[in-house]
């Protein structure tokens, strides 16, 4: 196997689950099985890929290969465990600067591709794989949709270069016609335009933000501080019977900045029922 190619994803893909990492039939997705809390767990990552076929795909994005490699990785892992008592935790690591976009991309059916990534998330958490995001890089727009949302809990790293949105700044500028300035003052105040993890968490979406980690160059006792986070998440993954999200809208902070979000869907639940 070639050596996988430098990113924060790879280089936490290492830390957490050592060198033996495999390709998902050659290309951008690496995964390895290792030891997680007397228990092994699958880790997937998204690495560069410069020589993808697609040129806009060789970067630490998610485009058609990085798509179905992702779905096959995962559908791998709930079918080698179907027949099994107990279903092994999945950990995305997730270092993805965006979706691949591109004419031939479009044209050959990027929205299909991410979406069996996302499908097969939402499977194996449903079939009862815990699944956790670890954000050690930027989680941006469908490329985070297609790896790490979908898990029953996400946690980051509080480091610069960590952050989830719909589109990078500058793209952002553009198109709302606002200097980086001026959308970085509207994230003080409105909460979903804000670049932040700490705001990120203030929606219900961020599980822990674990603060003190070099994120290029982790060290041992780093290291070990991520693991037993994911470990804990794991737990907390398995000792809700629910299986679904729903969670994301219960704590605190999403009762403070969701509550119009929590109250459309009560009444669409009431409608439903009432049908």
């Amino acid at each position: 196997m070639n050596e996988m190619t430098s990113s924060r994803g790879a280089t936490w893909l290492r830390a957490l689950a050592g060198n033996g990492t495999e390709q998902a039939n050659g290309g951008p997705i690496r995964y390895a099985d290792a030891p997680l809390d007397g228990e092994t767990a699958r880790f997937i990552a998204v690495v560069p890929d410069p020589e993808n076929r697609f040129v806009r795909a060789r970067d630490n994005v998610v485009g058609l290969e990085q798509g179905w490699r992702l779905a096959q990785t995962v559908r791998e892992t709930i079918a080698a465990d179907a027949n099994g008592t107990t279903r092994r935790p999945i950990v995305a690591v997730v270092d993805v600067k965006s979706q691949a976009y591109g004419y031939r991309e479009e044209m050959l059916g990027i929205h299909l591709a991410c979406a069996a990534a996302v499908d097969a998330y939402a499977a194996a958490r449903l079939a009862g794989h815990p699944v956790v995001a670890l954000i050690v890089g930027p989680a941006m727009s469908g490329a985070f949709l297609a790896h790490g949302y979908q898990a029953n809990r996400i946690v980051a790293l509080d480091a610069t270069g960590t952050m989830v949105h719909a589109m990078g700044k500058e793209a952002a500028a553009r198109v709302t016609r606002r200097s980086v300035e001026e959308l970085d003052a509207l994230g003080e105040t409105i909460v979903p335009m804000s670049y932040s993890l700490a705001s990120f968490g203030k929606l219900g979406l961020l599980d822990e933000l674990i603060e003190g980690v070099d994120a290029d160059a982790p060290g041992a006792e780093q290291t070990a501080r991520v693991r037993d986070v994911l470990a804990r998440m794991v737990r907390e993954a398995r000792a809700d019977h629910s299986r679904n999200l729903s969670h994301r809208l219960a704590g605190d902070a999403a009762k403070r900045t969701r509550a119009a979000s929590i109250e459309v869907r009560k009444r669409l639940a009431q409608q439903w029922d009432a049908r």
